[in-house]
């Protein structure tokens, strides 16, 4: 179903459900950790009225959120992001809702969302700029199976992909034998690529759901990496895109018996990332472009100081996984020097050189990964950025070097926190620029870093991972 024109009003969107026989609405939010939630209600259910005064849910049972003594929130509906749901059997409509509190009717300060409003408005009370430009380049794997578990005593996961290099021996009926060698998948024709209709479809669904897909590609891995890139767009509706690129990609994976995961390490050798491109506009002009380093203005250099000032407290929101330290782990072009470069891709930040046109500069930070919270993450870069330019943080000499290949430099430049528990750590000392503005809860961002360390890392501490048996069993 496409969506010939964005509703703005109550009013339109009531008429799209008339045009397009909706029998259904599906009231959507984003939790704390950054997945999509819904609550589905019929039709007859939505009116004029129902914009202004919400649908209940019970927040105490979202992760991260309410306390069990004030567990009711409201869901109010967003027309501006009314969308026809391409998956479920009965015509439905989708809406992201903001969360308000019951009592009060003030915006809930732990909606990521609102969190995310909160620091587009902070910017422009600044008036520093008045739009922040997000483009992030989500990277996925689609699999074929994948099946894991861990128990007491027993601990595993499986995956498979028709076209990974270790199923070159597989007996298939027959095996084809165009399987993509390690680290070869970026860019391959079919048949190597097996991918290609899957993704093409992935980029309709898009394309119907309002989002402005600019190409996508067989990504680097053998088994079924993929990257379906999308225009950039203000802070917010960039964020909206990305919830709605994981439900789409998920979903027409599923319709074809396929797997889709933004997990940032399922395989040993492979991962995915989030490469966020940012810049800052006023008045129609980019305040990134000048005549210093890569054409970057003083504004440009002292946002991307911001950044690398408090990578390792950003690394706590946009690389939120234990897992996701496993892809920040030393390799081939893998981010983790706190450093910045027109050329070298082990520096977090790179300034891209594609295009002379001002319009086109920006800032590339390169560690965040797809299991982020987008609205999160986002904000998140924007109040580092925004400090780096009202402190005027300069991010000190340019490293055009390949890191990797020269020893001299890698004592010289610091790392990237190597475990989401360091990077927790480096929140909890470095969040005074998170909460300018209101943007951020000094609140919320405790219960963050309480939910990460109780639920996640405490978890993975108490559990033997299967290779310490390789490593230990016969001590």
């Amino acid at each position: 179903m496409e969506r010939k024109s964005v509703p703005h009003s109550p009013q339109e969107v009531l008429v799209l459900c008339r045009e397009h026989d909706v029998k259904a609405i599906d009231l959507r939010f984003t939790d704390f950790l950054g997945q999509w939630r819904h609550k589905t209600i019929p039709v007859s259910m939505l009116s004029d009225q129902a914009f202004e005064d919400g649908f209940g849910f019970d927040g105490s049972s979202v992760r991260g959120w309410s306390s069990i003594d004030e567990p009711n929130l409201l869901l109010i509906p967003q027309p501006e992001t009314a969308l026809l749901d391409p998956f479920t059997a009965i015509p439905t409509l989708a809406m992201i809702c903001a969360i308000h509190d019951p009592i009060t009717r003030e915006e809930f300060a732990h909606d990521p969302r609102h969190i995310a409003r909160r620091a587009e408005y902070y910017l422009t009370s600044l008036g520093i700029a008045d739009q922040a430009f997000f483009g992030p380049e989500v990277e996925f794997f689609i699999f074929d199976d994948v099946q894991f578990d861990h128990t007491a005593g027993e601990a595993y996961y499986r995956i498979d992909s028709v076209e990974a290099q270790w199923n070159r021996g597989a007996g298939e009926a027959p095996n084809l034998g165009h399987k993509l060698r390690h680290r070869e998948g970026y860019l391959p024709c079919s048949p190597a690529d097996q991918t290609m209709d899957l993704r093409s479809e992935m980029m309709m669904e898009l394309i119907d759901c309002g989002i402005e897909v600019e190409c996508h590609h067989h990504e680097a891995a053998s088994a079924g990496q993929a990257e379906i890139d999308f225009r950039y767009s203000t802070l917010v509706q960039t964020a909206d895109n990305v919830m709605i690129y994981k439900y789409v990609t998920k979903n027409v994976a599923r319709r074809h018996g396929k797997t889709v995961t933004f997990m940032p390490k399922p395989l040993m050798d492979d991962g995915s990332g989030m490469h966020t491109h940012f810049s800052m506009w006023k008045g129609g002009e980019p305040l990134f472009a000048g005549k210093g380093y890569g054409g970057l203005s003083d504004a440009g250099l002292y946002a991307l100081g911001g950044i690398l000032k408090h990578a390792p407290a950003l690394l706590a929101i946009t690389n939120p996984t234990t897992n996701s330290y496993k892809r920040l782990a030393a390799g081939p072009m893998t981010p983790t020097h706190l450093s910045y470069s027109q050329r070298s891709r082990t520096a977090a930040c790179r300034i891209p050189m594609l295009s002379p046109s001002p319009k086109s500069k920006r800032i590339e930070f390169r560690c965040p990964d797809p299991s982020c919270n987008p609205y999160l993450a986002f904000a998140a870069i924007l109040m580092a950025a925004i400090d780096g330019v009202q402190n005027k943080i300069h991010p000190g000499d340019p490293l055009d070097k390949d890191l990797d290949d020269l020893q001299a430099y890698k004592s010289k430049v610091a790392s990237v926190p190597c475990s989401l528990e360091a990077s927790l750590d480096a929140l909890s000392d470095d969040h005074d620029f998170l909460l300018r503005g209101d943007v951020f809860s000094e609140d919320a961002i405790f219960k963050w870093i309480d939910f990460k360390r109780n639920h996640e890392l405490a978890q993975m501490q108490r559990r033997p991972h299967p290779y310490e048996f390789c490593l230990y069993y016969d001590v």
